[in-house]
């Protein structure tokens, strides 16, 4: 009888403008119900109605090392301005061993609102790392 184990997490896809791009660490995956309370004066009861309310997603983080001539975070960031984003349909791929998606999250209409350049260490003995920050307008889980 073959063993069941959880999935590990460090095989993963990002697809984003019709390009593949391989991603040390994403961070950021989740959802959040708000909570809306109500309470009217002659309730019977002495605390608040709890229903729920808007769905609030947290900003996702891309981690990437660092490539000589490979503008492509910085050009996207570039493209922001005053009123005008250019937005992407992200989807995130968990892997199997046979590089098939296990679990897919797509996110809607993302733009990137902060670019992190690696630090730099002169007794350093690590890899320059790269970061995006982006928001957007939606997440959606899908267990394959």
């Amino acid at each position: 009888m073959a063993a069941t184990y959880p999935l590990v997490k460090f095989h993963f896809l990002v697809e984003w403008g019709g390009t593949k791009i391989g991603f040390t660490e994403v961070s950021g995956l989740d959802v959040e119900t708000q909570v809306v309370e109500y309470r009217h004066g002659a309730s019977p009861e002495y605390s608040k109605t709890k229903m729920p309310g808007m769905q609030v997603y947290s900003n996702i983080t891309l981690k990437r090392g660092t490539f000589k001539s490979d503008n492509e975070y910085f050009n996207w960031w570039n493209s922001v301005s005053l009123n005008t984003i250019t937005r992407r349909n992200i989807t995130i791929s968990l892997l199997n061993e046979n590089h098939e998606p296990v679990i897919t999250w797509k996110v809607k209409n993302a733009w990137p609102t902060k670019i992190q350049s690696t630090d730099l260490k002169a007794d350093g003995n690590e890899v320059a790392i790269e970061s995006m920050e982006l928001v957007h307008e939606g997440l959606t889980i899908q267990n394959d």
